[in-house]
């Protein structure tokens, strides 16, 4: 009697990892959400050379659009199935020596043409549709100035 269990479950064993290879893969999405990068921004100095910001006069706002969509959204009635956020850096990309030092970063953004600015890391939920974003970085160097140079700083868009 053992002798026969033996013979079953390995019938068993090899039926389902058979039925596992020919079996197609079942997949659902439930939802996408989409970030076109559009125009980059460029930041501009104070006076007393501090302050690096897209904000500053010459300065211009980094651009994206958002397209959320989502099944459960629609079906559920949901406003709220994604947010947006867009975090300040930590470091700069590239800057000139001693131009990353004692900096602190800070990001803001808008949402369709809202003139109200959104701290960037604080998430902002989207209906399902097509999004405007508009992004905003400021660098402020603590102590002394941001030497002569170029500067680059990357904010990641994120859309969960």
């Amino acid at each position: 009697m053992a002798r026969k269990r033996k013979r079953n479950s390995r019938a068993l064993l090899t039926m389902a990892a058979l039925a596992g290879f020919c079996l197609p893969a079942q997949a659902v999405i439930i939802g996408t959400c989409t970030i076109m990068v559009g125009a980059s921004g460029t930041m501009t100095a104070n006076p007393a050379i501090s302050i690096l910001s897209s904000k500053q006069a010459g300065g211009s706002s980094a651009s994206a659009t958002v397209v959320a969509s989502s099944l459960l959204c629609s079906i559920l009635n949901l406003l709220d199935c994604y947010s947006v956020s867009a975090p300040a850096p930590a470091a700069f990309s590239s800057a000139p020596s001693g131009g990353g030092t004692n900096v602190t970063f800070a990001s803001v953004f808008r949402l369709d043409g809202s003139g109200v600015d959104i701290n960037g890391s604080v998430p902002q939920r989207v209906t399902n549709g097509t999004h405007a974003l508009q992004v905003d970085l400021t660098a402020t160097k603590s102590s002394g100035i941001f030497p002569a140079g170029s500067y680059q700083g990357t904010v990641t868009v994120r859309c969960e």
